[in-house]
């Protein structure tokens, strides 16, 4: 007998393959890579290692992951999404080349009080229509003088912003957005970027002068449709194995609750992974799981260690088979779309307990 446990296996060759895609979408656009949450869960010091001399900077939510990344020898820019969050980490940035986004006049009246040993890389972010972060339009001009004048902040300051509906494809939302960013950056010095995954993907005129993959250099799409339509190969499959094939008698309940009965006479597999390792606890009844070449059901609760599966009743599985939760046989916006849990969540709560295995 040979089990192996919940296990995600990490393609090089898939993110590579990836951002060859995306450059053939913006061939004149500049990339910032965006590792933030460990890299949407794939290791981050391993996908940005692999990735680094494809892309120009790398994009993080918080200074200790920019920090880990130059503790791992990376030496590419790295953006902080969400600004500095305290005036002391300014002279820390300025040494380590970490650049940030300012979205508000507090970050702006920190930066007039430091002191740093170098200039710091600024990034003014101008809220177009997300209203979650940014400078108003009004505010633009207004920020960029006081920028531009302050010794502490880097003399190439840049220009960002965020698209709220750019998976909305009927929607004039995103072309508001875009216009009013255009507007507000006009006849300004400096780099522009507002395109993410969905940008990227559907708003050409969007792509600027940086582009800003995220999920979609992962190879999953962010919307309803699978990665593969657009040529993305999932970079991660999250695979682990059966630990138990049991026959199971016609109405006959399984696992916690008993929210399940068998319509007849049929075989379970136990799959050795749960909520302990981020698998949802609460998917319905149906959500799939490759074995062997099909499709089987979830059926019963997912409980914190193990899954259970209907096999069927002429399956031929054996414990230590290999189950694939998703990847390339399943992609994770199929599993997505039967939970009802985004792909982005579904693919950073996976937990330390699931072994990482790096391939190609």
């Amino acid at each position: 007998m040979n089990v192996k446990p919940a296990t995600a296996k990490i393609s090089s060759l898939a993110l590579k393959h990836n951002l060859r895609i995306i450059k053939e979408k913006a061939p004149h656009s500049k990339i910032i890579a965006v590792v933030k949450a460990n890299a949407y869960g794939h290791g981050v010091v391993f996908v940005s290692r692999a990735v680094e001399q494809m892309v120009d900077c790398f994009a993080v939510a918080r200074l200790q992951e920019a920090l880990a990344l130059r503790s791992h020898g990376i030496t590419k820019p790295i953006l902080l999404l969400e600004g500095f969050f305290n005036d002391k980490d300014l002279p820390v940035m300025a040494v380590n080349n970490i650049e940030t986004v300012v979205h508000n006049r507090e970050q702006l009246e920190a930066l007039k009080q430091a002191n740093p040993p170098l200039p710091v890389k600024v990034w003014l972010k101008i809220d177009t229509g997300m209203h979650r972060l940014g400078v108003s339009l009004d505010e633009a001009d207004e920020f960029y003088r006081e920028l531009k004048e302050l010794p502490q902040v880097h003399p190439q300051l840049g220009f960002v912003s965020h698209f709220s509906r750019a998976d909305e494809l009927d929607s004039d939302y995103t072309e508001k957005q875009l216009s009013r960013f255009l507007s507000a950056t006009a006849g300004k010095q400096g780099e522009r970027t507002i395109a993410a995954s969905g940008g990227i993907l559907f708003w050409p005129q969007a792509h600027l002068d940086l582009i800003r993959p995220g999920i979609i250099m992962y190879g999953i799409s962010p919307t309803d449709t699978v990665g593969a339509e657009f040529g993305l190969i999932p970079v991660m499959n999250l695979t682990s194995s059966l630990i138990a094939v049991r026959n199971h008698k016609k109405g006959e309940p399984v696992g916690y609750g008993g929210i399940w009965r068998a319509p007849q006479d049929t075989k379970i597999g136990v799959v050795a992974i749960g909520y302990g390792d981020g698998y949802p606890r609460d998917v319905p009844e149906g959500t799939p799981v490759y074995l062997n070449g099909r499709i089987v059901p979830i059926v019963g609760r997912v409980s914190m260690d193990m899954l259970t599966v209907d096999l069927g009743a002429d399956s031929q599985d054996r414990v230590g088979d290999e189950a694939i939760l998703w990847g390339k046989e399943l992609p994770i916006e199929t599993v997505a779309k039967y939970s009802g849990i985004l792909s982005y969540e579904l693919i950073t709560k996976l937990t330390p307990r699931v072994l990482t295995e790096y391939v190609d």
